[in-house]
């Protein structure tokens, strides 16, 4: 047997490991048989035990050889599913969110100390005038800065879990074909029947690399049957909550006029969408996409004339004419889904980093308040606007995993040199 290479001993040795402690891996033949044996030969040896769920990457955190950030990046990394969740999770498992949540945690250590040495020491004179106006200064470019981290639209969050894209419309407008065209196998039942889709269907799928979970709904109509009506609600509540909804109609049902096509797009948007955007005339082109279905029964010359017309008018969401039935514009109605989903998400390599967890988002909200609260009682109680700032720091410090009061006197005593 080949010895293993002196790179290789040195990699496996504290602190260079993955958990920074001592370590050793062996490499066995995959036959189950082997691997059983070898189990039970390791669990026969006193003080050896299989490793908790989780257990290695708790130990290389307590080790402080990853941050909380980066061990939630590697978590998403082993569940990604899409390039795109890839990508993302790889970014935060490199650190570069982390980076910047202690940068933010550093500034806050320096803005609390000086708070703090501003309180015990100047009325011995041993602070230097200015340095209240240093931390207003720091405070209020935390501010600016986390604000503009938190105004994100979730598209972290969004490429992270999947973006919400609902198929919503009428009766028998091909809801239940597009998704099952989409799935590539029959999802959902299809029927000449109006009202055969009566609960949400789910499925999650690939979409240029982004992942969706696309839910079909019950056609939007009223109905005397009562489980028709559960699903109406069940589908108006999916639309409310969408990221994208696809709004389908049959081709049949339009006006050969496009101006009138126009308007009665217009009007049937409004019964899709949710009550409070009704009175918007202007629809996000990230928000609907309208697709045109069972374009094969038109005649060649009326579909070319609609299509050429209707990416004219104003005021419409981006329109897609396409037939699940010859699959006839499928290719570019993916292309302006890809294209939707790719501004809701971003690109997970470019700009800032975003926010990836609903958690990071709410001790970020709660950090921007209590900066806010040193902001308040700035001029009336310097010890209720420091603990304005300790609670900020607080709350950063659960996002990374670390803060510590110890870290808060290094900076009194180094940048003042008190007690000299």
């Amino acid at each position: 047997m080949l010895r293993p290479s002196l790179r290789y001993r040195q990699a496996m040795a504290a602190p260079h490991s993955f958990t920074g402690e001592d370590c050793v891996e062996f490499h066995i033949h995959g036959g189950s048989a082997v691997i059983t044996a070898v189990l039970q030969a390791l669990g026969s040896v006193p003080g050896m035990r299989p490793a908790d769920a989780g257990e290695f990457t708790r130990r290389a955190f307590q080790a402080g050889k990853l941050g909380l950030t980066e061990v939630e990046g590697l978590g998403d990394l082993i569940h990604a599913e899409t390039e795109a969740q890839r990508r993302q999770a790889l970014r935060q498992m490199s650190g570069e969110l982390g980076r910047l949540y202690q940068d933010w945690s550093h500034r806050l250590k320096r803005c609390l100390a000086h708070v703090e040495a501003f309180i015990d020491f100047s009325e011995d004179e041993l602070i230097e005038d200015g340095v209240l106006n240093q931390v207003d200064r720091s405070v209020c470019d935390l501010q600016a800065e986390m604000e503009r981290h938190l105004k994100d639209e979730r598209r972290g969050e969004r490429l992270r879990s999947g973006v919400q894209v609902v198929i919503a419309g009428a009766t028998n407008a091909g809801k239940s074909s597009l998704l099952n065209t989409l799935c590539q196998r029959p999802a959902a039942i299809v029927s000449p029947i109006a009202g055969t889709t009566r609960d949400v269907v789910e499925t999650a799928l690939d979409i240029g690399g982004f992942p969706i979970l696309l839910s079909d709904t019950a056609g939007l109509r009223d109905s005397p049957d009562l489980v028709e009506r559960e699903g109406v609600r069940r589908a108006r509540e999916r639309v409310e909550q969408a990221d994208l909804t696809l709004v389908v109609v049959d081709c049949a049902h339009l006006p050969s006029d496009a101006q009138q096509a126009a308007a009665f797009l217009q009007g049937h948007l409004t019964s899709v969408l949710p009550a409070q955007e009704q009175p918007d005339t202007v629809y996000p082109t990230d928000r609907f996409l309208l697709v045109l279905n069972k374009t094969d029964l038109l005649p060649e010359e009326q579909r070319q004339k609609l299509d050429r017309e209707l990416r004219c008018v104003s005021g419409l969401p981006p329109v897609c004419l396409i037939s699940c039935h010859t699959n006839d514009g499928l290719q570019d109605f993916l292309t302006a889904l890809h294209s939707s989903v790719k501004t809701l998400c971003g690109d997970p390599l470019s700009g800032a980093p975003t926010l990836t967890q609903a958690r990071h988002r709410a001790h970020l909200q709660q950090c921007f308040a209590a900066l806010a609260q040193y902001q308040r009682y700035r001029d009336m109680d310097m010890a209720l606007a420091a603990e304005g700032v300790r609670l900020a720091l607080t709350s950063l410090g659960r996002i990374t995993g670390r803060v510590g009061a110890e870290e808060i006197l290094d900076i009194i005593f180094k940048d003042f040199c008190i007690g000299k």
